[in-house]
């Protein structure tokens, strides 16, 4: 029996260790330890990597969605239209700022916000849009900000999961007015711990990130503004340096296991892959597919040392924490059934032709067994 683990960091970690290492003994030499240059340097490298003309370094992917809404003068009384197939920090972001959740449900096909459903939810109250790039795909970008203009809203990207993912031919966090991205370890470009960045256009906007992030100072002991504390330190600046420097070699070999799958797992009975719309570069952060029977292929898998995840299990509106909100199971039923169905399996940028094989062959053996048994019970009715 073989294991295939879910993420494989350390398999990534080997390929660049030295490089790692060197920068943070650097780090540790000069013990300039925050808003020094390897931060600086970073924020210049991804801002021209995403295409825009600002990037700030955060605490973390939640703070950076955060900061962002704050950065508009999102607050008390406003609404913020997402969706709620997402993680619960695109929720959290817009609460934290004291405005309240308005949600839309998903495409079924691509699992991000169906900007269709988008004009039933503005109020005169709506001040901004958080489409969610999710699991690596863009949000239908071009039409969201169709309607974002019509209405005259912002647009918050939720690049969290889609670090070099592509609509139009642009990047994810060149879409919207300003994005968040998050460097959690395990996504396409993680640090080792937490981190986030802010990117955008509008000088404006970042100026204000800089602000916020930093207790509202520019000058030491002199706040403009009250803020927060989210600065990305300098070694994990540092690490992501280096790891921006692999980012399309690994978002390449995640594509090509993306095919590999497709190429395996197409026309298994029951088993839907994911979608990637002409206008879209998926980045595959995780490769999920659905199934009716999710929870029990799960259980096979695990059973043959396949690990997988669920993301997500419970939409945002039927969270214990949203309660308040006052949604009801049945308000979006897209997002439910994805959530009772969707299923990811291993992804990462050294997973093997051989894992996929592995992974791919299981899948199937249970697919068709299952299938098997409901014609059996269906010809035996």
């Amino acid at each position: 029996m073989m294991y295939v683990p879910l993420v494989d960091l350390k398999a990534q970690h080997q390929v660049i260790a030295r490089e790692v290492q060197d920068e943070i003994e650097a780090v540790l030499s000069s013990m300039q330890l925050v808003l020094g240059p390897n931060l600086a340097r970073l924020e210049e490298e991804f801002a021209r990597y995403c295409g825009v003309a600002h990037a700030v370094g955060v605490g973390s992917g939640t703070e950076a969605l955060y900061l962002a809404l704050r950065a508009l003068g999102i607050g008390p009384g406003d609404e913020v239209v997402t969706v709620p197939f997402t993680f619960i920090a695109t929720v959290e972001a817009i609460a934290l700022c004291g405005a309240r959740p308005v949600f839309v449900d998903v495409d079924p096909r691509t699992c991000t916000m169906d900007p269709g459903l988008l004009p039933a939810a503005i109020t005169p109250r709506t001040r901004a849009i958080v489409p969610v790039h999710l699991y690596g795909l863009p949000a239908d970008m071009e039409c969201v900000m169709a309607v974002a203009r019509r209405y005259g809203l912002a647009v918050v990207e939720d690049a969290c999961q889609a670090h070099g993912a592509e609509s139009l031919g642009r990047r994810a966090g060149s879409l919207g007015h300003i994005a968040a991205f998050s460097f959690y370890c395990s996504k396409n470009l993680g640090a080792y711990g937490d981190g986030g960045m802010v990117v955008t256009d509008d000088p404006a906007l970042a100026q204000r990130v800089r602000l916020l992030r930093n207790h509202g100072q520019q000058e030491r002991y002199r706040h403009e503004v009250l803020g927060t504390t989210s600065r990305l330190d300098e070694l994990q600046a540092a690490v992501l340096r280096v790891k921006l420097r692999y980012l399309d070699e690994w978002n390449e070999a995640r594509r090509a296991r993306a095919q590999d799958y497709r190429r395996r797992l197409v026309g298994i009975p029951g088993l839907v892959l994911p979608c990637e719309p002409d206008h879209a570069r998926h980045v595959y952060h995780l490769f999920v597919v659905r199934h009716p029977g999710r929870d029990a292929l799960q259980r096979h898998l695990a059973a043959r040392g396949i690990a997988t995840g669920v993301h997500y299990p419970l939409p945002a509106h039927l969270q214990p924490a949203c309660a308040h909100l006052g949604y009801r199971e049945g308000d979006f039923p897209v997002s439910e059934r994805l959530a009772r169905e969707v299923l990811s399996l291993p992804m990462f940028p050294h997973l093997t032709t051989e894992q996929v094989e592995y992974v791919s062959m299981a899948i199937g053996e249970w697919c068709l067994a299952e299938r098997a048994d409901a014609l059996d019970v269906a010809a035996s009715d």
